[in-house]
């Protein structure tokens, strides 16, 4: 048997302290740990070595890589949507490591899971250094006195520079105010992808075992008193067809037991009584029944009906509840409305109203960053949300399983704070080639942005640190991706509410070419209206009127007929054997679609299709309609 291998038990021996007259214990054969980082800094393929070296597959056993990220999603994108646990023994200790999200729309997770640990392991990539997540999860495991391990990951990279980014990360350390113990941090190299680490970035081990040493070295054991009143607090939920939500946390105390009663206090106050009717321990990918776990375990419990995170499982005898946990608002939000197209029915299995809002209100169950208002309008509900990614997988999601919608333009929820109208900011950064600079800082004019640094990178690339209103990234993405030919790297993240700016701000600016009729594009029909603007269909698309089918080169809308036919006529023509060259279409994918929209339009989301169109479909109704918005601005 190596040094990794062994079998997880759920019955653990007790190094006892006594202090001031009662019992602490410290449960040193259990280290509990987040993994934190940046979007596409390697957390989740860290785990992955961590997990295959720990020896919990068989030698012949089938992995996949990523395999913490199961949503067909996640491996699709290749990032992290929800933060999912696991555990792995190394010799005599068991390591709980929770594998967080890194995009800044799914930051709340983040926030949550550092309750349920005693340290984190701070992911950084060893040629791009600090990003905006890093410095928020950072700030977050520092603000909850956690003890970080440092990982420079990808060393093995071309252009990596590990010694530059460890002086950049102490830098960062010092400005978030880390106190004597955290900035004292070790620093461990790895290259995640081949499993291996070192704390020389010239001489790495074929293991991971320097980063399994250094976790047991740094960081602390949880500090228990087991044999107090229990007290539990949920900090992740999961859902099961068969047994409703699930919570999942941390035992800060006590003990607790399958089919035991407990009294949950919930987010205001109240207290109800439930049992335990499920119980399960973490080993591996598998969740795994189990009779009791103790202070310091982190468990899941199922059979608590409407259970949710930050409230408290606790003794029935002494609801005694945890300070609650902070659940981070919504910034972003669109209307979601029953398919009312002509082609409704067409393609999905869910269209009803009923049925969109038994989803909406059934994604409430396991995310709680999510917002589900109902309207006067029994087909419409306005969903908000953490930013645009996180919308866009809940839809993304519904079309996958055979629902039809249309969705509104996203919208920034603006706050009223002290009398004063505030909207959100982020914090942007920008890595481009040089020669682009002055294209992409004159496309963020418009958009209220302002530049608070610029470093430059060496290689003639240069990184641009913006504060932004998060309506000015509406949309801009797919203008950055096209002023930079591709080569630049956008990254953002929430950072406080300012006072609003009372005017436009970014939007598109090129009106768009309407579909006149109903009927299948034509390749003649196409070829009539080219040099008007980008088409979005190829020929043998199905339109009908009211469409967007094209983006025009000038800031109005005009209507184009691409169902037209050649009339056949007798006439033979000395060109009719010529080649026809048609440009290429724009073909866009969901999020281009929800950028590009305007307040007059909707995008209509189909298991097999993603369509733009206009709310009104008939030119007269909007006519009538610009006329009103027009009168309502003078």
């Amino acid at each position: 048997m190596t040094p990794f291998q062994g079998v997880i038990l759920h019955s653990y021996p007790f190094i006892s302290l006594y202090s001031k007259g009662k019992i602490n214990m410290k449960r040193d054969e259990i280290r509990n740990i987040a993994i934190i980082a940046h979007v596409d800094h390697g957390k989740t393929t860290l785990v992955d070595k961590l997990l295959t070296q720990s020896g919990i597959f068989r030698e012949n056993e089938q992995i996949q890589e990523r395999m913490l990220d199961s949503n067909d999603l996640e491996r699709e994108r290749g990032i992290t949507i929800l933060a999912k646990n696991t555990a792995v023994r190394y010799k005599d200790k068991l390591i709980n490591i929770i594998d967080t999200p890194g995009h800044a729309d799914f930051g709340g997770e983040v926030e949550r899971i550092m309750k349920m640990v005693n340290g984190v392991l701070l992911v950084v990539d060893a040629f791009e250094g600090n990003m905006p997540q890093t410095k928020f999860v950072l700030r977050k495991a520092l603000e909850a006195g956690l003890t970080p391990i440092v990982v420079v990951n990808k060393v093995d990279r071309e252009n990596a520079r590990p010694l530059e980014v460890v002086d950049e990360v102490l830098e960062l350390f010092i400005e978030l105010g880390a106190n004597d113990e955290q900035f004292d941090f070790p620093v461990i190299y790895a290259s995640a992808l081949k499993g291996t680490s070192g704390t020389d970035p010239e001489h790495l081990s074929n293991d991971m075992k320097p980063l399994f040493e250094a976790i047991i070295e740094h960081i602390p054991a949880p500090e228990v008193d087991y044999e107090a009143p229990l007290q539990m607090q949920i900090t992740l939920l999961d859902y099961s067809e068969y047994l409703g939500r699930i919570g999942i946390g941390r035992i800060e105390r006590g003990i607790i037991k399958k089919n035991q009663n407990v009294a949950v206090i919930t987010r205001d106050g109240s207290v109800k009584q439930a049992r335990i009717a499920k119980l399960y321990g973490f080993e591996g990918l598998k969740k795994i029944e189990i009779e009791e776990a103790k202070a310091g375990d982190i468990v899941a419990v199922a059979g608590i009906e409407g259970i949710n995170v930050g409230e408290t499982v606790a003794d029935i005898e002494h609801p005694e509840p945890l300070p609650l946990l902070h659940i981070d608002e919504p910034t972003l939000q669109m209307t979601f409305v029953v398919n009312n197209s002509p082609f409704a029915g067409n393609e999905g299995k869910y269209v009803t109203s009923r049925k969109l809002r038994e989803r909406l209100f059934a994604e409430l169950e396991k995310d709680v960053s999510l917002r589900v208002e109902e309207t006067d309008s029994p087909d419409a509900f306005i969903v908000s949300g953490r930013g645009e990614l996180h919308l866009s997988i809940l839809i993304e999601n519904m079309r996958r399983e055979g629902y039809e919608l249309q969705v509104s333009k996203p919208e920034v929820i603006i706050k009223e704070i002290d009398g004063q109208k505030v909207e959100p900011y982020e914090r942007l950064i920008i890595d481009i080639p040089e020669e682009h600079m002055g294209a992409v800082m004159e496309s963020l004019g418009p958009r209220k942005a302002e530049m608070v640094n610029m470093i430059h990178l060496g290689f003639e690339q240069v990184r641009l640190e913006f504060m932004i209103p998060s309506r000015g990234l509406i949309g801009y993405r797919t203008e950055f991706l096209t002023l930079t030919r591709g080569y630049g790297i956008l990254n953002h993240s929430f950072d406080s509410y300012r006072p609003a700016v009372h005017q436009s701000v970014g939007g598109r600016r090129a009106g768009v070419l309407v579909s006149s009729e109903t009927g299948v594009a034509t390749t003649y029909g196409i070829l009539s209206v080219e040099d008007r603007g980008v088409l979005f269909v190829t020929p043998g698309t199905e339109v009908y009127e009211g469409m967007i089918v094209g983006e025009h080169t000038r800031e109005n809308d005009i209507i184009v007929n691409v169902c037209k036919e050649k009339h056949v006529t007798n006439v033979r023509s000395s060109t009719k054997e010529e080649t026809v060259k048609m440009k290429a279409p724009r073909i866009l994918s969901l999020e281009q679609a929800l950028e590009y929209l305007n307040d007059d339009e909707y995008c209509e989301i189909t298991p097999k299709s993603i369509r733009l169109r206009k709310k009104f479909l008939k030119k007269q109704e909007r006519d009538k309609y610009a006329k009103q918005k027009k009168m309502e601005q003078v």
